[in-house]
């Protein structure tokens, strides 16, 4: 079964300083239909004008993922670190049982456009803990490359989740495949240009939610340049 989630229908609010896009339920978003999907619980997609942010705020007991798709963030926290997040980093922090931390705009004129993620723990009360990598253009075009899983394998941040998250960049016309195992999930949701998943065709800010299938196939569209997120879910 497949189950479209259109990106026209997802919640929508501009404060001027930031236009956000709501996958599930967020803030003053509210939709008892769209709670999240599986452990997946947000998927915002942001877009930060130059020289806004979000000022320091706490988290506890979530596994938060940043994907940035043009422009540059600049994060501190309570734990110590200080970074920019840029096209192609991922960014893991898990709040654990507490932190604090801020996100801002790195350039004072420049946008950054990012999707903020948020997947529940498999276990609260755990220490707070953050990782940022660097997956290169090339690593992800023309295939599934794995960014986030429980384990860290491949090189992949570690999330305190039993999920597996894959992005990829797709050529017109370019197809990939990702099998499900028995009584796993999936949740495709499209960054850029357009594609096919099992036939069924999404644009930019879509996604879909998968369940009893044994496979994800997606094929891009005539866009010259596709760009997707695949969970694996539990």
């Amino acid at each position: 079964m497949l189950t479209i989630r259109k990106s026209s229908e997802r919640g929508h609010f501009d404060f001027g300083w930031l236009d956000t896009r709501h996958t599930f339920s967020f803030g003053e978003y509210h939709d008892p239909k769209h709670m999240g999907f599986r452990a997946l619980r947000v998927i915002n997609e942001d877009v930060v004008r130059g020289g806004g942010g979000f000022g320091t705020h706490p988290h506890r007991d979530m596994e938060i993922v940043t994907y940035v798709l043009s422009g540059a963030l600049a994060h501190r926290d309570s734990m110590g670190n200080g970074s920019t997040i840029r096209p192609d980093d991922v960014q893991r922090m898990s709040a654990g049982t507490g932190v604090t931390h801020s996100e801002h705009n790195a350039s004072s004129t420049e946008p950054v456009h990012l999707l903020q993620i948020w997947l529940s723990p498999a276990r609260t009360g755990t220490p707070p803990g953050y990782e940022q990598r660097a997956f290169p253009a090339a690593e992800k075009r023309g295939r599934l490359r794995l960014v986030g899983a429980p384990d860290g394998r491949d090189g992949a941040v570690t999330i305190q989740q039993d999920v597996r998250l894959y992005a990829s960049v797709l050529a017109p016309a370019e197809r990939v495949s990702h099998e499900l195992a028995p009584a796993r999930h999936a949740w495709v949701q499209v960054l850029r240009g357009s594609v096919t998943v099992n036939g069924e065709p999404l644009m930019a800010g879509d996604g879909a939610a998968l369940s009893d299938e044994d496979h994800v196939s997606v094929a891009a569209g005539i866009d010259v340049e596709n760009e997707l997120l695949l969970f694996d879910l539990a």
